[in-house]
């Protein structure tokens, strides 16, 4: 198993949700998140000072899968999220060593 986390832009969100659920995607976890990389902010000037605001509003995007279905699921969020802007966004891919459904107390990808 592994878990994916997907960074993107939020108005990719809801296309995104409806892509990853036609590829047979079970659950997701989704939070609001801010930050930065190359895309690194901008100016704005708030009482005549000049603020650098460089944390850019994103969504980022949980899911458990399994190892075979790593690859399907990398491109589809590139499909989805990518605008070739600086911005798009990251996907990062970490093992996942179990899962526990609390409920049944099934394991491994029963549980997810």
């Amino acid at each position: 198993m592994k878990k994916v986390t997907a960074i993107v832009r939020p108005e990719k969100l809801e296309e995104l949700k409806e892509a990853l659920f036609e590829k047979g995607v079970r659950g997701m976890t989704i939070y609001e998140v801010q930050g930065c990389g190359t895309q690194h902010g901008w100016k704005e000037y708030v009482r005549g000072n000049e603020v650098l605001l460089n944390m850019i509003p994103k969504v980022k995007v949980e899911l458990v899968v399994a190892d075979d279905a790593v690859e399907p699921l990398i491109d589809c969020v590139c499909d989805v999220a990518h605008t070739g802007e600086v911005g798009d966004g990251k996907i990062f891919v970490y093992p996942m060593d179990e899962c526990v459904r609390i409920r049944t107390r099934e394991r491994g990808e029963a549980a997810v």
